[in-house]
């Protein structure tokens, strides 16, 4: 039987021309990384990159375990065989209408540390993106989230993930306390993911009306379980404690990665350099409410 076409309908063959057409279009790709080297891109990642005009690499929500120092950009830029554009907070909050714009001129990479939708910036992007009409393509990789799952916790009993920023003299925020001890009342655990400062301006030169950029900081684990009993000290609503099991994660994902467990202070104990804490991709488990601290 023969189907009459009727007006603005479009026929079965050409719907695959129709389709050729729109993945010849420029394109914006949020490509995600994995968590180790430059190794841990997706075959489909990779051939992304080689067809992009231009590359940027998000440097402010995550690190690779290798930095992103001119070595590290250059190992990335050896194997997509074109220079990478580090991409800090700066750029993508003052530019992104550029590269948005940009985007709809030619194909351009976005490259993020872990899974594109691991940080709420990259779910703003493609929101934006989809506004301006320019066409968007997500790459998903590993991410922390699936990869906490190497410790031996069951992915299916973690609460809300928390994010631990660096205390200052005049800014000590403990929203995470009611996050953490709300899972722990529910049997659950929470992956808490500790700050990196990357290109922020010092506090002082911007009262000064003249940006000058603190050097790079990674919380390391100590840091944060030393805020972390700081704050339970002040609201003593029982939380957790020293004696609270915890996990601590270092460049999970890579060759060299690191996994310890143990109570708060034993943990705290810990040398760095005996361990081999890196400073970067730190990572921390509150583990549900354990027997030691009834």
């Amino acid at each position: 039987m023969l189907h009459c076409l009727k007006l603005g309908e479009t026929s079965i063959i050409s719907e695959p021309r129709e389709r050729e057409r729109e993945r010849e279009r420029e394109m914006l790709y949020i490509i995600g990384l994995g968590l180790g080297d430059e190794r841990d891109i997706t075959l489909r990642g990779l051939e992304a990159v080689k067809k992009c005009d231009t590359l940027y690499m998000e440097a402010y929500t995550s690190l690779l375990s290798f930095g992103l120092s001119s070595d590290g950009l250059s190992t990335l830029e050896k194997l997509y065989g074109r220079p990478v554009i580090l991409a800090d907070r700066e750029m993508v909050e003052e530019r992104a209408d550029d590269i948005l714009a940009e985007a709809g001129r030619s194909n351009v990479a976005f490259l993020v540390v872990g899974d594109p939708f691991g940080a709420t910036t990259h779910s703003d992007l493609v929101v934006r993106a989809k506004k301006l009409g320019v066409e968007v393509e997500i790459i998903h990789n590993a991410s922390i989230i699936n990869a906490i799952g190497v410790c031996g916790l069951q992915l299916y009993r973690y609460g809300e993930t928390v994010s631990i920023p660096f205390f200052t003299e005049t800014w000590r925020p403990d929203s995470f306390y009611e996050k953490i001890q709300r899972n722990r009342v529910l049997g659950l655990h929470t992956l808490c993911l500790l700050d990196i400062r990357v290109k922020e301006p010092s506090l002082e030169s911007l009262c000064r009306g003249k940006k000058q950029y603190e050097p790079p900081r990674y919380m390391a684990i100590n840091v944060a379980i030393e805020q972390l009993l700081e704050v339970e000290k002040q609201r003593g609503e029982s939380a957790y404690n020293e004696d609270t099991t915890c996990v601590g994660f270092a460049r999970l994902g890579s060759e060299s990665q690191m996994v310890v467990s143990g109570p708060m202070k034993e943990i705290l104990k810990l040398n760095e350099d005996a361990c081999s804490w890196a400073q970067l991709d730190m990572k921390f488990v509150i583990v549900s409410m354990t027997r030691n601290e009834d």
